[in-house]
């Protein structure tokens, strides 16, 4: 423990919530759920405005439906989030080299490794000129902790919340932490609480008076001692600037559980060929490969298996995934597929009887799985799956394979990006019985007007994300100035979905 707060967490308020309504500005002030939008979605983030009728992340998304019916329920567009997320952890970065991402939107510093004098009102002035910053450059806001601990820093920015800062200092731990639910304790999720419960503890009060001698009895020695240090207000962990990833892995769930043997081999395929990817991208290669089957009743197993030497190849990879698949009963029905590789090396020492095996199967197999492929994509379609860090927007995709086959209808998802030869840019509010409606605005425009258009218009095209700062702002953004938003005025949440009633083929206009 640190003798002044000089540990920082900052965590962004609602991160994609509030990037889609800076990014529309007839959202703003409106609820907004961001998330896989198939039966099987789960919420990724929920704006404040949704927060209040009991939405919250990794909740079912047909039980955000329910709660909040009136929201705009939009996919997550990473290639936004990433673009505002390099921005935000570059301030960072200019104030410690030590900087710990956790995720886009989070991230501890440790102040006093990049020069920031040990006290109170050093710490302070430094997270203040953070969040002037990052409204300034982004125009979101983020909530920031400071501590002399890790565990604190995250308390703190949670205290925060929205828009705010909160410093813990040295000596009034206990008393802060005393009321808590043990379930603000890291690494105490809900197994653990409830064997907690069971013995009487509630609060990390009573966790810290229960003595470490009964939580080790209760956990184990490794969890109870850890627990009671934490009840005690002690951690030493330290701020890590690198993290060595373990493993790298990809997974899809899917809407209707498949039960035909084909598609599940194909859906490894397809899953071993994006893990690869990743595992390229990172520099890596590795030398196990793991599978990952979830059933129809929510079972889950792993079968793994280990190559002779880390590789990349995948050809190799989809080769040894297809063979652990080949070992799992899936005929009941399987509603999540995924693949990984683990044992992560900076070199590749090719398996090369699994590679030359894997490259006889493909050139013997290759016409006949292509053509498997187009008949099962014809006959079942693509599976929509809540995209997540590893799979980025659909809209994407979907035009890809609309250019490819022209008589396949383009798929158009909530909140994603186009652009009207016409109308400039704007974003999809929904689609259905072949037409697709479309709001057509930007961030730094009053709320826009929406237009119906037939879903294969030639003159309708998916876009690239705009910045959430208009670009010729730039300037005055580095002198922290951030260009005036106009809030639209409240309205019902109908306006959200797609119209299908209209258009006939032709273009509606409608008011905003």
């Amino acid at each position: 423990m640190r003798g002044a707060p000089t540990i920082l967490h900052l965590d962004m308020d609602a991160f994609y919530a509030s990037a889609e309504q800076a990014a529309k500005p007839s959202l703003r002030g409106k609820p907004v759920i961001v998330g896989g939008l198939g039966p099987r979605g789960v919420v990724a983030t929920a704006s404040y405005e949704a927060r209040v009728f009991g939405v919250h992340s990794a909740m079912a998304m047909a039980q955000a439906r329910r709660l909040c019916p009136n929201a705009a329920f939009l996919i997550p567009r990473f290639a936004l989030y990433r673009k505002v997320s390099d921005v935000v952890m570059a301030l960072l970065h200019t104030l410690s080299p030590l900087v710990e991402p956790l995720s886009l939107d989070e991230a501890f510093v440790d102040l006093e490794a990049g020069g920031t004098e040990p006290s109170v009102a050093a710490a302070r002035a430094v997270a203040e000129r953070l969040r002037a910053d990052i409204k300034a450059v982004t125009g979101l806001t983020g909530s920031v902790g400071l501590a002399g601990s890790k565990m604190l820093a995250k308390i703190g920015s949670e205290q925060a919340k929205p828009d705010g800062l909160v410093v813990i200092e040295p000596g009034t731990e206990r008393d802060l932490l005393g009321p808590m639910s043990v379930r603000t304790l890291p690494g105490v999720g809900p197994a653990t609480a409830e064997t907690l419960r069971r013995a009487g503890i509630h609060t990390v009060a009573e966790t810290r008076e229960a003595g470490e001698a009964e939580l080790v009895r209760l956990l184990g020695r490794a969890h109870g001692a850890s627990l009671f240090l934490m009840a005690e207000g002690r951690d030493e962990r330290p701020v890590v600037a690198e993290r060595d990833a373990k493993s790298i892995s990809v997974e899809d769930t899917f809407d209707v559980d498949l039960t035909d043997r084909t598609r599940v081999q194909l859906e490894i395929a397809r899953l071993a060929d994006r893990c690869v990817r990743r595992l390229r991208e990172a520099g890596r290669s590795g030398r196990t490969v793991v599978i990952k089957v979830r059933r129809y009743d929510f079972s889950t197993l792993t079968r793994s298996e280990t190559l002779r030497g880390p590789t990349d190849d995948p050809a190799v990879v989809r080769e040894a995934a297809a063979r652990l698949i080949d070992g799992v009963d899936t005929t009941a029905g399987v509603r999540l597929l995924g693949v990984g590789v683990s044992g992560l090396a900076d070199y590749t020492q090719e398996d090369l009887f699994a590679q030359a095996a894997a490259q006889a199967a493909q050139a013997a197999q290759a016409a006949q799985v292509a053509q498997t492929a187009q008949a099962a994509h014809e006959a079942v379609g693509d599976a929509v799956r809540p995209p997540g860090p590893e799979r980025p927007e659909l809209v994407g995709e979907g035009a890809g394979e609309a250019s490819e086959d022209a008589e396949k209808p383009r798929r158009w998802l909530p909140g994603s990006d186009v652009r009207h030869a016409e109308y400039g840019a704007g974003w999809v509010q929904g689609s259905g019985v072949g037409r697709v409606t479309v709001r057509f605005e930007e961030p730094w425009s009053p709320p826009g007007r929406v237009r119906t258009f037939p879903v294969d218009d030639p003159a309708l095209q998916p876009a690239d994300p705009l910045p959430l700062l208009r670009p010729d702002a730039d300037a005055g953004a580095e002198e922290g100035e951030v260009p005036p938003r106009q809030v639209p005025e409240s309205g019902g949440g109908s306006e959200h979905g797609p119209e299908p009633g209209r258009g006939r083929g032709q273009p509606v206009t409608s008011r905003p």
